[in-house]
């Protein structure tokens, strides 16, 4: 990793006996890195962000603890730090899906980069962007389609709604990081269909190929105060007012521009 600020991203659904205990020791670990960390029973989200040498020790610590040995880091380089502060909550769910009982255990549906590359190029392929609107309208994967929810909740109806048209084709599914699919792939196997989902989501694959700009249209919105990134994981300069034009989206902007206060002097 480079000697300047680098963001990471990770998740890792696992047994937490006790979140709060756990969430202490993050905050103590985690000291010298900004980013926003969620614990919860069923496991644990993060996005941080700092110099790498700091970054590099918490990342090794986590992987020392029980059930985080193998976790999947997701990097790239920053021109500024992506967070102020660090937050570490405990919550019911690291990600909610609205459907009880779904939990995110392997569902034996994840694929690399490279075999997303081929499905894309599949005409049985249903490439189905698992982000809301707002996201997608600022990019996606070339083919992908919108469901066009506001709230993740939202996104089971729409996939009850396609799921006939869709029996026999893949379902090609991805997210940002990977983490709402885990959510949504044992579920929509229960409806029948089979799916595929991008294994470490966008940032992955932006990691993965110099040329993702072949497969990956426009920037990815990245929850920090970068805003978005482009192909190549780079800030792009977007604003917060640029990306939340609807109305409806006023609370996305008020919180994004929490993150960044001074984007407004």
């Amino acid at each position: 990793m480079p000697s300047h600020c680098v963001h990471s991203s990770f998740y890792r659904f696992t047994p937490v006996s006790d979140p709060t205990a756990l969430a202490e020791w993050l905050r103590a670990a985690a000291a010298g890195l900004g980013g926003v960390v969620l614990v919860a029973q069923e496991g644990l989200s993060a996005a941080v962000a700092g110099p790498a040498g700091v970054l590099e020790r918490f990342e090794a610590e986590l992987q020392r603890q029980p059930g985080f040995a193998s976790l999947h880091f997701k990097h790239n380089a920053c021109e500024r730090p992506p967070f102020s502060l660090l937050k570490v909550s405990v919550k019911r769910e690291i990600v909610a899906f609205g459907v009880p009982g779904i939990s995110g255990e392997d569902t034996g549906t994840h694929v690399s980069p490279q075999r997303w590359r081929e499905l894309l190029d599949d005409p049985d392929t249903v490439v189905l962007d698992n982000r809301n609107t707002f996201e997608f309208k600022l990019g996606r994967f070339r083919g992908a389609i919108d469901p066009g929810v506001a709230h993740f909740r939202d996104f089971p109806a729409y996939v009850e709604a396609h799921r006939d048209e869709w029996q026999g084709k893949t379902v090609a599914m991805y997210c940002t990081g990977g983490i709402r699919c885990e959510k949504t792939a044992a579920w929509m196997q229960a409806q029948g269909l089979r799916v595929a989902q991008l294994d470490g989501g966008i940032l992955n694959y932006l990691e993965t190929f110099p040329d993702a700009a072949a497969d990956w249209q426009g920037e990815c919105y990245v929850f920090d105060k970068r805003i978005a990134i482009d192909a190549q994981a780079r800030e792009t300069g977007t604003t917060a007012e640029q990306v939340f034009t609807d109305p409806a989206d006023a609370w996305r902007l008020a919180r994004a521009r929490r993150l960044d206060p001074g984007a407004e002097e």
